[in-house]
């Protein structure tokens, strides 16, 4: 068992998961038709038909079970605080696994040329009242019962006063903040704190306006939406819901990180250089000291983000993207660039973090201003 627990704790490593979670993502949410191709070949397909999702199910309970008998995990896992995040992984992988399931009934009975489960006769109408109101009445005292119960078994996760004589090691936000605590390993506070959750819920906002495909309205389909489900789910999957698990149960004191079956040690030390880049350029590449004049000290990280944030969207306009530009239009394309490589900046801010120990692209203390 021990040897299991230590492959584990493995696995885990931001590094490791990480990558493993992004190479795995377009297997299981094929984007094109070569993914596709693999996932059907491969019977990934399965995880959402048959007992695929079953199987899920019973590892990630069999996970939380050893969990609950270790005795540095059960320390983390039965947190009053932490029950939600436990809680939330269940309900996301029901919510998915059924979304999925549905999605690719759906697309075998349109492959025989049937209609859609939730297509409906226009004329075949349910009233609000008595039927959605009876249904919604009856969720909100099952609702209510489930946090009555929660209240009185669990205690509330209350400590003592605020005393700045001793800070909590580690200091942690709230669970639904934890992704965005994450965020501030990688980005400036203006970004990770402000930038980023603006982007989240205008984005969201902005999903009816910006997606102009009528396949799949009123029903589920993975096949019609390929792109759309990739890129949410990776974003929300990938980029949120598992950097919340990462904040929650593998950050420990110093915010070091931890395997869940690893002793949480305070006098941990992680020997770590983080290096903006232009050190690299001027110091380590040209063996110079770093310029006075902020705008030429800084050039190459400027010319970086300007090549990733403009001019890249305008080549792919012109090239790969060029039928996507022509349906889409110019200003609903700018859009979509522009929240889909705000969102891919952070896992390349990731990597280039944990590969090159890059702090920042661009590093104007002077200004507050580090991208």
């Amino acid at each position: 068992m021990q040897y299991i627990k230590s492959f584990i704790d493995y696995l885990s490593a931001p590094t490791i998961s990480f990558t493993l979670l992004t190479v795995v993502f377009p297997f299981v949410f094929p984007p094109n038709d070569w993914f596709d191709k693999k996932n059907k070949e491969w019977g990934i397909y399965k995880l959402w038909t048959n007992k695929g999702g079953l199987y899920i199910f019973i590892i990630i309970t069999l996970f939380f079970i050893i969990g609950y008998f270790d005795p540095y995990f059960n320390l983390t896992m039965t947190k009053p605080d932490n029950i939600p995040i436990i809680l939330m992984i269940y309900s996301m992988f029901l919510a998915v696994w059924w979304g999925m399931k549905k999605s690719y009934l759906n697309d075998e009975r349109l492959d025989r040329g049937e209609k859609p489960e939730e297509w409906n006769d226009p004329d075949d109408k349910v009233l609000v009242w008595p039927d959605l109101v009876y249904i919604e009445l009856i969720a909100l005292i099952l609702f209510m019962v489930f946090l009555i119960v929660w209240s009185i078994i669990i205690a509330a996760p209350l400590e003592e006063p605020a005393n700045p004589a001793a800070t909590p090691n580690p200091s942690k936000a709230p669970w639904y903040f934890l992704g965005l605590q994450e965020m501030l390993v990688y980005f400036d506070p203006w970004i990770a704190g402000i930038i980023f959750p603006m982007f989240i819920i205008i984005g969201m906002m902005a999903i009816p306006y910006m997606d102009i495909n009528k396949k799949g309205d009123g029903y589920y389909s993975f096949k019609e939406r390929r792109i759309g489900y990739f890129i949410f789910m990776y974003g929300w999957l990938v980029l949120w819901v598992f950097l919340i698990v990462i904040g929650t149960f593998f950050r420990g004191p110093n915010w070091n990180f931890f395997g869940p079956f690893e002793w949480w040690d305070p006098h941990k030390v992680v020997p770590l250089t983080n290096v903006n880049l232009s050190e690299y350029v001027w110091v380590k590449l040209l063996n110079k000291g770093l310029p006075a004049n902020i705008l030429v000290r800084e050039f190459v990280g400027f010319a970086l983000t300007i090549g990733y944030m403009l001019i890249m969207p305008l080549l792919l306009a012109k090239t790969k993207l060029k039928n996507i530009f022509e349906h889409y239009g110019p200003i609903r394309y700018a859009t979509i660039m522009l929240f889909g490589l705000t969102m891919f900046a952070l896992p390349i801010k990731m990597y280039l973090r944990w590969m090159f120990n890059l702090k920042y692209i661009i590093a104007i203390p002077e200004w507050f201003f580090n991208i």
